[in-house]
Parts: structure tokens; C-alpha cells; sequence
């Protein structure tokens, strides 16, 4: 299990490796809120489909991510898929559902 700091550093690369078109004309505040062991809050600012890893909360996210900081990690490992975490209640979204549905295709 990686450390928080880990997680995001995963993050960061994964979105670097990812095909910018895919998020092309989004501009969205994704906040990702861990639980657990090496868990932590943190958002995601998309600008025009560019996304920047901020190690904060966000006063007004479009969309609020909840999952167990493991689970987020075995999805940033393609272990997990975003979808079937969700139907089996491991991941929670609050806000804009179109907008998880962008970053699934984002973070594949």
C-alpha cells in the first residue's frame, strides 16, 4: 500500500501518460476524498482538458469522489475499474455524474 504522497505522485503520472484529447473542452473541479491508511483529501483542476494535482481540499468541487485510499490505488493500477467500484458501493460521487464519467475515460 502506498503512502498518500505515493498515490498522487501515481496520479500525476498516470495523467501525463494520458491522451489529452479525452478531456479536451472540460473544465472541472474533481475532488477525491481518500479514507483509511494513507487516505487525505486532495482535488484536480481541469482547464480546457489540463489537469492539476492540488494536495488540498477545494472550497467548491463540481464533483466529490469518496473511496477507501487502497481502492483508489488499485484502480491508478487498472486493478479496479471505476464502474464496477461504484455498483459495488466502493466508490461514491457527489456532484456532476457526466463528469466521473469523463475522468474514467481519462484515467482509463
Amino acid at each position: 500500500m502506498a503512502d498518500f504522497k505515493a498515490l498522487l505522485d501515481n496520479l500525476g503520472k498516470k495523467i501525463e501518460a494520458a491522451d489529452p484529447a479525452k478531456m479536451k473542452g472540460v473544465s472541472a473541479v474533481y475532488q477525491f476524498e481518500l479514507s483509511g491508511d494513507n487516505g487525505g483529501v486532495f482535488h484536480v483542476n481541469v482547464e480546457d482538458g489540463a489537469p492539476t494535482v492540488v494536495e488540498e481540499a477545494h472550497d467548491s468541487p463540481n464533483i466529490t469522489i469518496s473511496m477507501a485510499a487502497d481502492d483508489f490505488e488499485s484502480m491508478l493500477d487498472g486493478k479496479l475499474n471505476a464502474t464496477s467500484a461504484f455498483m459495488a458501493g466502493k466508490l461514491k460521487v457527489k456532484g456532476d455524474m457526466s463528469l466521473a464519467m469523463k475522468l474514467q475515460s481519462l484515467l482509463g
